[in-house]
């Protein structure tokens, strides 16, 4: 009793929690090795370790805590009420550990493991449905986790940790990433199907000066690309409405809110007719980025080269 006692009095209410759990946590196993078997010594044959190692460990864990966790009789031990309570914790704990453990060694599996891939909305109807039929042909089992957002959103995914790889425009340039381009996507200027311009199969983005534009929201990759090409071409939109998703644009188009650039739709939408741009330039790269120094799982580092080889034929035809 004046061993818990003394050591209870250590503890003051302002330890360090965390600490105190980064402490306990290697001597847990142990802990529960020998309430499973009652004997040091036969826990220390099954735990593969010294039973003077497990004796301390066990003794420290008791001073740690400021509390028995064991009876002591001869060779053999029994857990008291403070053991009982503390086990049952500690078995789910490890349990959490062991279940973390199989999922990460399962998310690495050459053969059926995880890739987290995010990609733009506009890639989510044709492009990746596509390249992952195609990916998946020689690896049947792979599994994804799928993600679609804007270009910063991911970006922000990729560095903390939520990511492996993620398609993206523009193709982002900064120290902590790596990006390699794929392929390029031109961009329409497209009208409603009644407007002075749907006549035309191509148009200078000059004649839209005086237009209305809907156009993604500031953040968006698209919607960069749409304000660098107006400057470019001496005009700055005059903007009505901002969306999150192209083909919510497109409905926007067709409802006669104004013209928008956008890539090319994944199906045909009535109501609007969609121009080549032939000044400025109208196109945007598309590229693939993952983390600098990032190690790769099989499964991804298999998905990121099968990506790379296909520089110049990412987008459906």
């Amino acid at each position: 009793m004046e061993h818990q006692q003394r050591s209870a009095a250590r503890l003051s209410p302002s330890s360090d929690t965390e600490d105190m759990a980064m402490s306990l946590a290697p001597r847990l196993a142990y802990f529960a090795g020998v309430a499973r078997t009652e004997h040091v010594t036969r826990a220390a044959q099954e735990l593969g370790v010294p039973q003077s190692t497990l004796s301390r460990a066990v003794a420290r864990l008791e001073e740690d805590l400021g509390v028995d966790l064991f009876s002591r009789h001869g060779r053999t031990v029994s857990l008291t009420p403070a053991g009982r309570t503390f086990l049952t914790s500690v078995e789910r704990a490890l349990a959490e550990v062991r279940r973390a453990a199989d999922e990460v060694r399962a998310d690495a599996d050459p053969t059926t493991g995880k890739v987290a891939f995010g990609f733009l909305h506009t890639m989510g109807a044709e492009t990746v449905p596509g390249l992952l039929q195609a990916f998946r042909a020689d690896h049947p089992r792979i599994r994804f986790s799928l993600v679609q957002n804007y270009g910063e959103a991911m970006i922000e995914k990729l560095r903390a940790g939520e990511l492996d790889l993620c398609l993206t425009s523009p193709v982002p340039d900064a120290p902590d990433l790596v990006a390699r381009r794929l392929d390029e996507q031109k961009l329409r200027l497209v009208v409603p199907a009644d407007h002075r311009l749907a006549t035309r199969r191509r148009v200078r983005l000059t004649e839209a000066a005086d237009e209305t534009f809907v156009t993604l929201e500031p953040g968006y990759g698209l919607r960069r690309i749409t304000d660098d090409l107006c400057e470019e071409a001496g005009f700055r939109p005059r903007i009505a409405f901002e969306g999150e998703e192209a083909e919510t644009l497109r409905g926007l188009v067709a409802a006669g809110l104004g013209v928008a650039l956008l890539p090319p739709p994944a199906f045909p939408r009535p109501g609007v007719a969609e121009l080549t741009v032939t000044a400025p330039r109208a196109a945007r790269e598309i590229g693939v980025a993952w983390l600098e120094g990032h190690p790769d799982t099989p499964p991804v580092a298999a998905f990121k080269k099968f990506l790379l080889s296909r520089r110049g034929n990412l987008l459906p035809t």
